[in-house]
C-alpha cells in the first residue's frame, strides 16, 4: 500500500477532532508525510513525521514558529493547531504498525513558488525582505542541536566531498568539484561571521505565493521549519537565492532583487555579500549530490529529484558571469564595488583640475555633441549603423574638439555583439560608459597622470576599438584604478609594451583615422574603471540599461581626470516618473496609457520602437505605421513637399488626383469619387453625410460594440463608446445588431446557417425604424470588427446584410480603417473576403502611416446627391503633403511586397497561435487573417467564460518582455495583434515564444486562484 492510500486510511481518525469536511490530499515531502484537508474553518495541514522521529523535532519547530510570530506578527508563518488535550502533537500508529508523530497547522493561502515558476524582481525583493524579517525575528531564539539538518547546513556542506563517485565521471563531476573548491576557499571568511538560528530551507516549495493577475503577486507563507540550524545569516539568504533564481531568464537581476530586499531590512556587509554567490552554488551542489544519492534508493519518489534538473541548468549556465556577481550585488545594495573604490573617487575629485590635459589642451570650451536616443536620429536604422554614419557621428567636418557624453544611451551600437539575446528586441548594450573626445586623426593623446601600461592591442573588427590601451594608475595611498584609451592609431602596438611606465603629461598615443580605429569618426574613448574583476582586459565600453547599476559603479564618470565637472559631460535621461506626473497635471484623466507600467518611446524603425534608454520593443500592435515606423521614403517625400508648399484642395495639384487614381484602381469600378480628410473619424462623419444625402434617410444600422471614431457623429454610431459609463447610450436613430462572432455569439460555428441568422437581425432593425417613423440611411460596420474582438465574420454574412439594406433604400458603408491596404494578406480590402461591393469605403490612419490623412471613396451617383447640398471643404484634407505621403504608402506596400509579407507572416503567426491554443487551456479561440489576429482568452473553455484579467496579465507581461500588444472585445479578453506589415519571421517567432511563456504563467496563476 502506498503512502497516499495509507494516509487516507488512518489519518482522518487521528485528526477527527479537527472536523474534516473532505478527504486529505497528499503533498510533497522528503522524509515525512504531508497532507492537506478541508474543515469548516478553512484548510489544515496534517504532518505525519517519519517513523522513530524524535518529538524534539516537532517541539523545536513549533517553538521557533511561535517565537517568530511573536517577534514579528506580520510574518506569514503557519499557525500551530493544538489537539483538544492541549498537546501540539499526538503519537499515531499507521497501518504498518509504525508509530508516527502527527501535528496540525492552519493552511496558509497561496501555492508553492515552485509551481508558479520564476517570479518578478518586485516579488523577489519582497521575498528578500521577508527573509530578513524572519532572520531578525529568530535572532533571539534558543535553537538546540539539529542533527537532522546537518546535510543541509552550509557550514557542513563539505560532506559532499566524500561522495566523489555519485555523479560518475565527466563535466558535471568536475563542475561540482570546482564549486566545492571555491567553497573551501571562502569558508574561513564564512566561519568568522557571527551565527544565529536560520530557517535554512527557504526553497521554492517552502515559499507560498498568493498570485495575482491584475494586482502584483505577494508572499503569503514561509513554511517547513524542519531543517533549522545555526549559521551565519548569509547562509539562509544564499539558500533562498539558490531556489528563487532557478530557471529565471535573468538570474543575476533576480538575485540582485532578492539581496537588495534583504539588505533594505537587515543591512549586509560587503564581505557577506561576496559570499552569497559561492554559497548559493554550494547549496545547489549539495542538492544535486543529495538527489543522486536519494534517487538510487527511491527511484519512484518525484520529490527527491524535483529541483535537480533546474539546479543543473543554473549551475551549467555559462552566460552567468560569476566573477562579477559580488560587484553586482554590492552595487545593487549601494555598497562600493571593490575595497578602496570610494577612496579612489575622493582622491580624483580632490585633484580635479590638476591633471595633465589628455588632448594637450584644456577642454573647458569644448562643445558637447549629443548622440543620445532622444536628441539624434543616428543611425537611421537602429539595427545597422552605416559606415558613412560611423565616420561622421557629430555631423561636423572641422577640427574643433567636441565631447561625447558619459552615461548617454545611444543607438549607434548595432553590431550583433551588442545584442544579448537571439531577437532584435532582445536586451542590447546602449549606455556609453566613457567620455568621447572628438578631434582630428593624428591628434596626440597624453596621460593625465603617471601610469603603467596594463594592456595594448589592435582590434581590427569593424566598429571595435581599433588601437586600444589600458593604463594602470595609483593614488597617493596606493589604491589602483585604470583608464582605457580607445580608437587610437594602431601604431601604439609597436611603440608600447605591457609594463611600460608612462609619465604624467606624456604623449603616448595618437587618435586613429577611420581606417584604423574601427571605422569611427576620429575620437578618443576615455573610460575609467575601479576594478578589472570580471573584465580582464576585454572591457565593455557600453552597458545594457538593465545592468547600468553595476557598470556605473565599476566605470564611473571620468570627468575628474579630464579636469571637468561631472555634469559637464554627464547625460541626463528622461525621468519617466516626472514625465508621468507632468502628464497627469496637464491632461485629462481619461487620456489613458496603455500599460500598467507606462513606456516612454522616442524612436521607431519598421516594426520596432525604442525607449529613452535605447531598449528595443517589438511593436505587434500599432497598425497606424502601416509600412513601418520612420520609413525613409515617407520622410523624404514629406521633407521634399514641405520645402515646396502645403495647401489644400481649393487649388489644383497633381498629388491629389494621383492619389485618387491610385486608390480607385484598387477598388471596384463603381467606386470612383474620392474625398480626402484628416482622419478616420472625419472620414466616417463624411460617410454618414453621404449616406443621408443619397438615401434621404437618417437612421443607421450598425453592429454592437463597433467603433468608428471620436467625433460626436462617430461616437453616436460606436456602441463601444456610447455604451460606456457616463455616456448617453444609444441614440433613437441608431439600431444595433449583433457582431457576427461565431465563437461566443448566439450563432456559432457548428451552425451552417449562422451567416444568414446574423444577417437576418437587420430585418428587425429595419422594422423598428419603420415602427418609429424613421427612415433608413444605411449600414456601417468595420468590415472585420476590431474592438469587437478581431472578429472574422462567417462567409456570406455581409452579402446578406447588404442585400437587405439596399432593398430598404439604404447605403452600405465599409469602414476599412483597420483592414484595408493589404493587411489581410490574401485581400487588399476586407470586403473582398466577403465578396461584396460597398457603396462607400472609409480609410483612415494607416493610409498616411501616421500622417493625419483619411479618405472616403464612393460612387458618382452618391457623390452627386451629396453635391446638391452646401460646399464640402476640409482645410487640411487632401493637402499636397498628405496626398503625396498617402501615395508613397501605397507605393511602398507594392514595392516592398508587404501584402505578401502580411500573408506569409500572418500564416506563420496564426499557425503558431493555434499550436499554443492546443497547449494552453486558457486559449479559447484563435482567429484572424493576415496580420489582423486575435487570441480569445477564457477562464473556462466549456463555458467560454471571458478571461478579462488573463488578457490584462498577458498584455502587461508581454510589455515587460518588450512586446507591445493590446486587448479588445466586449469583455476586454481578446489579445489584439496587428503589427506593421514589415514584421519578419524572427519577430513572429519571438512573439510566439514569449506568448507561450506568458500563457503558461497566466494559466498557473488562474489555477492557483480558483476556489
Amino acid at each position: 500500500m502506498n503512502d497516499q492510500a495509507m494516509g487516507q486510511e488512518w489519518l482522518p481518525g487521528a485528526t477527527g477532532q479537527f472536523a474534516l469536511t473532505g478527504p486529505l490530499r497528499r503533498l510533497g515531502g522528503e522524509h515525512d508525510l504531508n497532507f492537506r484537508g478541508p474543515t469548516a474553518d478553512g484548510d489544515i495541514i496534517v504532518k505525519a513525521m517519519r517513523p522513530q522521529a524524535d518529538a524534539s523535532l516537532v517541539e523545536r519547530q513549533c517553538a521557533a514558529i511561535a517565537f517568530a510570530r511573536t517577534a514579528d506578527p506580520g510574518l506569514p508563518l503557519p499557525q500551530i493547531l493544538p489537539f483538544p488535550d492541549g498537546r501540539l502533537w499526538q503519537m499515531v500508529e499507521d497501518e504498518r504498525g509504525q508509530p508516527r508523530l502527527v501535528w496540525v497547522q492552519r493552511a496558509l493561502p497561496g501555492i508553492a513558488m515552485g509551481e508558479l515558476g520564476p517570479q518578478s524582481p518586485i516579488l523577489l525583493s519582497q521575498l528578500g525582505k521577508m527573509t530578513a524579517r524572519l532572520d531578525r525575528a529568530l535572532a533571539g531564539f534558543a535553537l538546540g542541536p539539529a542533527q537532522e539538518a546537518a546535510k543541509w547546513d552550509l557550514m557542513k556542506a563539505g560532506w559532499i566531498a566524500s561522495h566523489p563517485d555519485v555523479l560518475g565521471d565527466g563535466p558535471r563531476r568536475a563542475l561540482v568539484e570546482a564549486i566545492l573548491a571555491d567553497y573551501e576557499r571562502v569558508f574561513p571568511r564564512l566561519a568568522a561571521l557571527p551565527v544565529q538560528p536560520l530557517h535554512n530551507d527557504l526553497n521554492d516549495y517552502n515559499i507560498l505565493i498568493e498570485p495575482g493577475l491584475t494586482e502584483p503577486s505577494k508572499i503569503s507563507g514561509l513554511i517547513d521549519f524542519g531543517d533549522m540550524t545555526v549559521a551565519p545569516r548569509v547562509c539562509g539568504l544564499a539558500i533562498a537565492g539558490a531556489y528563487a533564481i532557478l530557471d529565471h531568464e535573468k538570474p543575476e537581476e533576480a538575485l540582485a532583487a532578492l539581496v537588495t530586499g534583504y539588505h533594505g531590512v537587515v543591512p549586509l556587509a560587503a564581505g557577506e555579500i561576496d559570499l552569497i554567490w559561492p554559497l548559493l552554488r554550494m547549496r545547489l551542489a549539495v542538492s544535486v549530490v543529495n538527489s543522486a544519492i536519494e534517487s538510487a534508493s527511491k527511484p519512484d519518489d518525484p520529490y527527491v529529484t524535483i529541483s535537480q534538473a533546474p539546479a543543473w541548468r543554473l549551475l551549467e549556465n555559462a552566460a552567468i558571469d560569476g566573477s562579477l556577481m559580488g560587484a553586482r550585488l554590492r552595487a545593487a545594495c549601494g555598497l562600493p564595488v571593490t575595497e578602496g573604490s570610494e577612496r579612489v573617487m575622493a582622491w580624483l575629485d580632490a585633484r580635479r583640475g590638476s591633471f595633465a590635459p589628455v588632448m594637450g589642451t584644456g577642454l573647458d570650451e569644448a562643445e558637447v555633441a549629443s548622440l543620445s536616443v532622444e536628441d539624434v536620429i543616428v543611425p537611421e536604422n537602429p539595427f545597422s549603423l552605416r559606415p558613412d554614419e560611423a565616420r561622421c557621428l557629430t555631423g561636423h567636418a572641422d577640427d574643433r574638439i567636441r565631447l561625447g557624453r558619459y552615461a548617454e544611451p545611444r543607438l549607434i551600437y548595432t553590431d550583433h555583439a551588442f545584442r544579448k539575446g537571439p531577437w532584435k528586441a532582445s536586451n542590447r548594450r546602449t549606455i556609453h560608459m566613457a567620455v568621447d573626445i572628438f578631434a582630428p586623426a593624428g591628434q596626440a593623446v597624453h596621460a593625465p597622470l603617471a601610469g603603467r601600461v596594463a594592456m595594448v592591442e589592435y582590434r581590427a573588427s569593424p566598429l571595435d576599438y581599433g588601437g586600444v590601451a589600458i593604463l594602470e594608475h595609483r593614488t597617493d595611498e596606493g589604491d589602483i584604478f585604470y583608464a582605457l584609451y580607445g580608437h587610437l592609431d594602431p601604431a601604439i602596438c609597436e611603440s608600447l609594451r605591457v609594463g611600460d611606465e608612462i609619465a604624467a603629461g606624456a604623449a603616448f598615443a595618437a587618435l586613429g583615422a577611420p581606417e584604423g580605429n574601427g571605422g569611427w569618426e576620429p575620437h578618443l574613448h576615455f573610460q575609467l574603471a575601479l576594478t578589472l574583476d570580471g573584465m580582464g582586459h576585454d572591457w565593455p565600453g557600453v552597458a545594457d540599461p538593465d545592468d547600468w547599476t553595476l557598470w556605473q559603479a565599476i566605470c564611473p564618470n571620468p570627468a575628474a581626470l579630464l579636469n571637468l565637472p561631472d555634469d559637464r559631460v554627464a547625460c541626463t535621461v528622461i525621468d519617466t516618473d516626472a514625465l508621468l506626473a507632468e502628464r497627469k497635471a496637464r491632461f485629462g484623466s481619461n487620456l489613458k496609457l496603455s500599460y500598467r507600467q507606462p513606456v516612454t518611446l522616442l524612436r521607431g524603425w519598421r516594426h520596432h520602437l525604442f525607449d529613452q534608454w535605447g531598449r528595443p520593443y517589438l511593436d505587434a500592435y500599432n497598425n497606424v505605421p502601416h509600412v513601418g515606423h520612420a520609413h525613409p521614403r515617407i520622410r523624404a517625400v514629406a521633407c521634399d513637399q514641405l520645402a515646396r508648399m502645403n495647401s489644400n484642395t481649393r487649388y489644383l495639384h497633381p498629388a491629389q488626383t494621383a492619389l485618387a487614381e491610385r486608390l480607385t484602381a484598387r477598388l471596384p469600378k463603381e467606386l470612383e469619387i474620392c474625398f480626402f480628410v484628416n482622419s478616420g473619424s472625419e472620414a466616417n462623419e463624411l460617410a454618414l453625410r453621404l449616406a443621408r444625402a443619397a438615401s434621404g434617410g437618417y437612421d443607421m444600422v450598425t453592429p454592437d460594440h463597433g467603433y468608428h471614431g471620436n467625433t460626436t457623429g462617430a461616437i453616436d454610431i460606436s456602441a463601444y463608446k456610447f455604451n460606456k459609463p457616463g455616456m448617453h447610450g444609444r441614440r433613437p436613430w441608431v439600431r444595433l445588431v449583433d457582431v457576427a462572432d461565431d465563437y461566443r455569439g448566439r450563432f456559432r460555428r457548428d451552425d451552417p446557417d449562422r451567416a444568414a441568422r446574423y444577417a437576418a437581425q437587420v430585418d428587425e432593425a429595419l422594422a423598428e425604424i419603420g415602427r418609429n417613423g424613421g427612415r433608413l440611411a444605411g449600414f456601417i460596420a468595420e468590415t472585420f470588427p476590431s474592438v469587437g474582438g478581431q472578429i472574422i465574420p462567417p462567409e456570406g454574412y455581409l452579402a446578406e446584410i447588404y442585400r437587405r439594406i439596399r432593398a430598404a433604400g439604404g447605403i452600405c458603408i465599409a469602414d476599412e480603417v483597420q483592414t484595408g491596404l493589404g493587411r489581410l494578406g490574401d485581400y487588399y480590402f476586407g470586403f473582398e473576403q466577403q465578396k461584396v461591393r460597398p457603396d462607400i469605403v472609409v480609410l483612415g490612419k494607416p493610409l498616411g502611416n501616421g500622417h493625419p490623412v483619411g479618405a472616403v471613396i464612393t460612387t458618382r451617383e452618391i457623390a452627386a446627391r451629396f453635391a446638391e447640398g452646401p460646399e464640402y471643404f476640409s482645410t487640411f484634407g487632401g493637402s499636397n503633403l498628405s496626398c503625396r505621403i498617402a501615395s508613397e504608402v501605397l507605393d511602398i506596400v507594392e514595392d516592398e511586397g508587404l501584402q505578401e509579407n502580411a500573408r506569409l507572416m500572418g500564416n506563420r503567426l496564426l499557425s503558431g497561435m493555434r499550436e499554443l491554443g492546443g497547449r494552453h487551456e486558457i486559449v479559447g479561440d484563435v482567429r484572424g487573417i493576415g496580420l489582423f489576429t486575435g487570441l480569445d482568452l477564457v477562464t473556462d473553455r466549456e463555458r467560454r467564460a471571458p478571461g478579462t484579467d488573463l488578457a490584462y496579465y498577458v498584455m502587461n507581461r508581454l510589455r515587460d518582455m518588450r512586446i507591445l500588444v493590446g486587448r479588445e472585445g466586449p469583455a476586454d479578453n481578446i489579445l489584439k495583434i496587428r503589427p506593421p506589415l514589415t514584421i519578419g519571421a524572427d519577430d513572429i517567432d519571438m512573439l510566439l515564444d514569449r506568448l507561450d511563456l506568458c500563457l503558461r504563467e497566466a494559466g498557473a496563476v488562474l489555477r492557483a486562484t480558483r476556489p
